[in-house]
């Protein structure tokens, strides 16, 4: 059993005989105190680090959450807290990209050369390839991108760069092509629908902040 498992079980299990006592007048406990709305961020945050592959997001998460509940509850001054989070989420990031493991199963090729690149930037585009395509780079900023690739012919192993800033890309693929990813959701999402069934490789490099990839 996952550790995310458990703890969302017993989380909802205690509110579950929490709200029942209250009905029965039995006790009157108040879970809605001052600034309970940020457990929605400390709670995903906390439970993201045990099992979720996510750390950056998810550490960014739970920081954030802290920040907001303390300033909330007069602990520290709110002011303090709106200039301070900005700087601190930058601070993370870089030092987590510094100190970041490489994907054991997956390491991609840092000196790849993007030469086919697609960006769309405050707008919204369905774009359809039905020729050989290699190493391709993909990204959205502010829009949303559709790029469909079942047309187009994938002849050797290719690495397919997504990047989904404030923004949506959506990848549609072939059939007949092992698909490996390596993911790096920063407040956003990577979901990854495709089904392996062949022998040519195609390495997807996701990374969503603030945005989502899927992958089909």
């Amino acid at each position: 059993m996952k550790k995310s498992n458990l703890i969302w079980g017993l989380i909802l299990i205690i509110l579950g005989v929490v709200f029942g006592l209250n009905a029965l007048n039995i006790t009157n406990i108040n879970i809605f105190f001052n600034g309970w709305w940020t457990l929605f961020l400390i709670i995903p945050g906390l439970v993201g680090l045990l099992d979720d592959n996510n750390k950056k997001g998810n550490l960014i998460l739970l920081l954030v959450g802290i920040l907001l509940l303390l300033s909330v509850r007069g602990i520290i001054d709110f002011s303090i807290v709106g200039r301070l989070i900005v700087p601190i989420i930058l601070v993370l990031l870089g030092l987590l990209i510094i100190f970041k493991k490489e994907d054991k199963d997956y390491i991609v090729n840092d000196n790849v050369d993007y030469k086919d690149e697609i960006a769309v930037t405050f707008s919204n585009q369905n774009i359809t390839i039905d020729e050989e395509i290699t190493d391709k780079k993909a990204s959205a900023v502010f829009g949303k991108l559709t790029l469909d690739l079942t047309k187009a012919k994938i002849k050797k192993d290719t690495t397919i760069k997504l990047e989904a800033v404030f923004g949506s890309v959506t990848l549609i693929l072939p059939e007949g092509l092992d698909v490996k990813t390596k993911m790096t959701p920063i407040f956003g999402g990577v979901d990854n629908n495709y089904k392996n069934s062949g022998t040519k490789t195609v390495n997807i490099v996701a990374d969503a902040i603030f945005g989502g990839v899927t992958i089909k």
